[in-house]
C-alpha cells in the first residue's frame, strides 16, 4: 500500500456509500470512470445540490477506487451491505494515510487488547502525536483537527464499525469475509486487513 503525504482533505469529504455503489453498478455495466464522470457532469447522477458538489463525490469515489486494484469489482458486487462498507472504508484507508493510521494505531490497538471502546480523548492523543512526527500536521490549526477527528468518527460510523456515542464510542469488530479478506491480502492490502480485522 502507498503511503501519502498527511492530508485534512477528509474534512471536506463524506463516507458516500450509496454513491460508491452507483458507480460500481455503473462500472458493471461496461461504463469507464471517464464516461461515468461525464455522465454526472451532465445528468447530476447523485442528485448532489450544485454541479460543484457532484464533482467532487465524482472525483472522490474514482480517487478512493483507483486506490484499490480494479478486482474489487466483482467481489464487491457480491458481497452483503456490511462487506460492501468494509470495501468502501478500505479504499478510503488506502487514499487516506492519515485516516489509515489512525484506524491502524488507535482502532486497530483497542480491538487487539480487547478494550472495545474510544474516547474523543483517544482521538486528541493521535492528533498530538502526530504534531509533534510531522511539520505539516503541526501547522494545523485546533479547529480543523476537531473537524478531522469528527469526520474520522463519522466515516467509521458509517462503515458499520462503531456506534455513535458522543463522547465514548463502542468499537464493533468485524468478522471480515473470507473473500474480502483473501482479496485485500492478496492484492498487498495486508496492513488494512489487520486494521480492519484487529489482529497484529
Amino acid at each position: 500500500m502507498e503511503r501519502k503525504e498527511y492530508s485534512a482533505g477528509a474534512v471536506k469529504l463524506s463516507f458516500w456509500f450509496m454513491e460508491f455503489r452507483k458507480v460500481a453498478g455503473l462500472l458493471n455495466k461496461g461504463k469507464t470512470l471517464d464516461d461515468i464522470k461525464k455522465l454526472n457532469s451532465e445528468e447530476n447522477i447523485f442528485g448532489a445540490p450544485t454541479k460543484d458538489r457532484a464533482e467532487k463525490i465524482m472525483n472522490t469515489i474514482a480517487n478512493r477506487m483507483n486506490c484499490i486494484p480494479s478486482s474489487f469489482l466483482r467481489i464487491f458486487t457480491d458481497s452483503d451491505i456490511a462487506t460492501q462498507k468494509l470495501f468502501v472504508l478500505a479504499s478510503i484507508l488506502a487514499s487516506d494515510t492519515l485516516f489509515f493510521d489512525f484506524v491502524y494505531e488507535v482502532i486497530r490497538e483497542k480491538m487487539i487488547l480487547g478494550s472495545n471502546e474510544f474516547s474523543d480523548s483517544d482521538v486528541r492523543i493521535f492528533f498530538r502525536n502526530k504534531q509533534v512526527q510531522d511539520e505539516k500536521v503541526a501547522s494545523w490549526t485546533d479547529a480543523t483537527i476537531a473537524r478531522l477527528g469528527t469526520s474520522y468518527k463519522t466515516m467509521l460510523f458509517e462503515a458499520g464499525m462503531t456506534d455513535r456515542g458522543k463522547t465514548i464510542r463502542k468499537v464493533n469488530k468485524p468478522i471480515l469475509d473470507p473473500v474480502f479478506a483473501h482479496w485485500l491480502g492478496d492484492n498487498g492490502l495486508v496492513q488494512i486487513e489487520k486494521a480492519l480485522a484487529g489482529v497484529r
